[in-house]
Formats: structure tokens, sequence, C-alpha cells
């Protein structure tokens, strides 16, 4: 049977464009739904297809909403001054997990990559600078990934919001909790050294 016309290939082919699926286990996920009752695969379905037609970027900071804005921009409680600066939605759920960050968030939908064409003018920080004139903000944390590109945006904003008169701050890595110091490649240790706090 030729690929084009077998179900489960297709099935396979289109969860494979998923990230962290490759094509093994698309290939296992695609036998599952097909083992999976119909109306199971409607809801699947359904509730993929409405979820995604559903949310719209927040008009504010950029975060997933069903509104114009999302509920953290929403809460009056989390106006405190503070704006937390991430890659994309993932990493604010990500900061949301951990219940500690009590202000508001602006996702870039990027990172600076030259390489890949990702610019400036790219990403979204023509309007986090139109928020820090317009909000009153005392301190944004710049919480990109500590990769290449996380590094190098994060630098390049810092550089732009420091003459604004507002506080730059980027978050501390270094060594997981739960880790063996053994286990830890020498980056991550270096990092951990200088992210270092009186106690």
């Amino acid at each position: 049977m030729a690929e084009g016309s077998d179900p489960i290939a297709r099935m396979a082919l289109q969860l494979s464009r998923l990230p962290g699926i490759g094509q093994k286990s698309a290939q296992r996920l695609a036998y599952h739904i097909a083992g999976m009752p119909l109306d199971q695969v409607k809801d699947l379905a359904a509730a993929l297809w409405q979820g995604r037609k559903a949310l719209r970027f927040c008009a504010r900071c950029g975060n997933y909403t069903q509104e114009e804005f999302c509920p953290i921009c929403l809460n009056e409680d989390r106006h405190n001054g503070q704006i937390c600066v991430v890659r994309d939605a993932r990493d604010v759920a990500a900061m949301e997990r951990m219940r500690d960050f009590k202000g508001l968030y602006h996702v870039l939908g990027g990172t600076l990559s030259p390489m890949d064409g990702v610019g400036p003018e790219d990403i979204r920080i023509k309007e986090l600078l139109q928020r820090l004139s317009t909000e009153e903000v005392q301190e944004v944390i710049l919480a990109t990934n500590p990769d290449i590109e996380g590094e190098a945006t994060a630098a390049y904003i810092a550089r732009l919001i420091k003459p604004m008169g507002v506080k730059v701050s980027r978050i501390s890595y270094g060594v997981p909790v739960g880790s063996d110091l053994e286990y830890a490649d020498e980056v991550t240790l270096a990092k951990a050294m200088e992210g270092r706090r009186e106690l």
C-alpha cells in the first residue's frame, strides 16, 4: 500500500511534525490512536482544533489567552513594577509553576539568531520598550534560556534598557537541585559559582 493512502503513515507524518516526536514515536502514537475508540479520537481532534482556534496573543505581554488580555495582565495584584522577559509562552508556564514570581511577563516570541535570519525587528523587543515607556516598571528580569541565542538576546535588551533608568537583572543558573556535582559540566559549575549568594 502506498504511503500516501496509508492512514497510519499519514497520521505518523503529521505527528512527527510536533517538536520532540521522531519517526518511531510518531508511528507508535499513530498505532495507539488507531486502536482508540472513534469517539475518543473525535474528542482529541476536536480539543486540538477548538483549543488552537480559541487561542490568541495577549495584547500587552504576548502570552496565550482567549481574551484581549491574559489573566496575569488582568490581575492588578501582579502590577508590582517587575516584568519578566521570556522567549515564549511555554516559559511563562514554567515560571508560573514556581509560584514565586508575582510580577508581569513579556513574551518575546523568539530569540535573536542572525544565523537563522532572526533580528531585533522579528521579535517583540519594540513592544517591550513601549511598555517600559508607558507602564511603571522598576525592574526587568531577563529570563531567556542560557544558550547562545538567549544570552545574546538578554545582552542586547539590557543595553537598550539601561539608559532608560530601569533596573535590569538576569536569572541565575547553575547546578539543578537534587543533582550531583560530579555530573555537572564545567560551564554549568562556572555559572553556579558566578550566581552564588551570601547565606
